[in-house]
């Protein structure tokens, strides 16, 4: 026997019995979403290296370390390991800046990284998420953490927590850098291989470390005390204010995490990642933040924007699996010329309904109905030449005999 080819390693079948629990959350996105004003964006999957390099930064993981990068005709080209940067270039490129702001999208799709694969998370792997552009104000921030918790709760989630935090803006940041290094300076050779390469090149990103080593240094009083120091600068601390007021009035339940960062270097004051206690260690269903830089960074004017992303894999395994849908009908006969011509007549009228297109024996049809859907149309011989139709109901077993024309209106549908 041949060997059996099999799915790369990271990657997964969604499979038909699967398949209702994804367009729910996408019809659930689709739903709450809209009630914002966002409008769908569909972005390529693949981009010019180059927009991943300086839009997400080079000194994150995701750049140095898990990006799906080939050479073709002489360009190097990425699967995307996240959609803020494609969905920025198309905001570029599309000229969106010329339209009334807040320019608000939101999209859905797969997302390509080379990590370890672990529960919730593959190497392809699926977001939904939401980028708005034009507004600065906090009322921004508010309304992308409130959306995404009522998009969270439409989906029956409600353990969760909100952590919320502020970056600053790059000038107070850089302060809070220097601090944060002459700090550290001690312990760096404590530091693990990742933080020692960070504590350069992005001396922020050391508060993301999950490393037990690590997080015992900053665990240290004079290291808490640099961390916990109000660094941001009155603008973006007046900014941050009035965030905590709109979700206090919202009624959005939140904790201020000061090691909360986010992996990607496009931040700027708001970040916030909502959790579940449902996940273990790897508990963050939704990350998002405020980067204003971005827009400008990428060749466009200087616009300032906020967003989020969750991941769909991980969303899918909170939620209680769903029961398939049966058909509406299932046509047992023995004379497949004229099942078929029923099917293609309900069909039309709107029914789900599928016939035995290989003309099994009668009971092993009616054995078939009865697992997949919630009617049998039955055509004998009797029926097919009086045009009518019987009607088994397959929960309860009432049968009724209609003429053809009618039988819709018999059902409860």
């Amino acid at each position: 026997m041949a060997n059996i080819l099999k799915v790369l390693k990271g990657t997964k079948d969604i499979l038909p019995q699967e398949i209702e629990m994804w367009h729910f959350i996408e019809q659930k996105a689709d739903e709450v979403f809209s009630k914002y004003g966002f409008k769908e964006i569909r972005t390529p999957i693949i981009e010019v290296t180059e927009l991943f390099s300086r839009g997400v930064g080079d000194t994150t993981d995701i750049v140095n370390k898990e990006m799906y990068t080939f050479e073709k005709s002489d360009r190097s080209i990425t699967l995307r390991p996240e959609n803020t940067a494609g969905v920025v270039r198309s905001y570029i490129e599309n000229g969106m800046s010329r339209l009334s702001a807040p320019v608000k999208l939101w999209y859905k799709g797969p997302m390509f990284r080379y990590e370890r694969p672990q529960a919730g998370r593959q190497r392809q792997f699926h977001q939904v998420g939401v980028e708005m552009f034009g507004i600065k104000q906090a009322t921004a921030d508010a309304e992308v953490i409130l959306m995404a918790v009522n998009y969270l709760k439409a989906l029956g989630l409600n353990d969760l927590e909100v952590e919320l935090n502020s970056l600053g803006c790059p000038t107070c940041r850089d302060e809070f850098k220097n601090r944060l290094k002459e700090v550290l300076k001690p312990y760096f050779e404590e530091l693990c291989e990742d933080c020692q390469n960070r504590y350069e090149k992005n001396p922020l990103r050391l508060l993301d470390c999950k490393v037990d080593s690590c997080k015992k240094i900053f665990e240290k009083p004079e290291v808490q005390e640099v961390i916990n120091s109000d660094f941001i600068c009155d603008e973006c601390a007046e900014h941050y204010t009035e965030l905590k007021l709109y979700l206090d009035r919202m009624q959005v339940k939140y904790n201020e995490n000061k090691l909360l960062v986010r992996g990607l270097d496009y931040y700027n004051r708001t970040v916030f990642e909502i959790k579940s206690n449902n996940l273990g260690s790897q508990n963050a269903v939704c990350g998002g933040g405020r980067y204003d830089a971005l827009v400008g960074q990428l060749g466009g004017e200087p616009t300032p924007a906020v967003g989020f992303a969750m991941g769909m894999e991980r969303l899918i395994s909170l939620l209680p699996e769903k029961e398939s849908k049966k058909l509406d009908g299932y046509i047992v006969s023995n004379f497949p010329t004229d099942a078929f011509i029923l099917a293609e007549e309900l069909r039309k009228d709107g029914l789900n309904v599928e016939f035995d297109l290989s003309n099994k024996k009668f009971t092993k049809q009616l054995e078939k109905a009865a697992k997949v859907a919630k009617y049998a149309f039955i055509l004998g011989e009797e029926e097919i030449l009086k045009h009518q139709v019987s009607i088994k109901n397959l929960e309860t077993g009432q049968q009724i005999k209609a003429d053809r024309g009618f039988a819709l209106k018999m059902l409860d549908f």
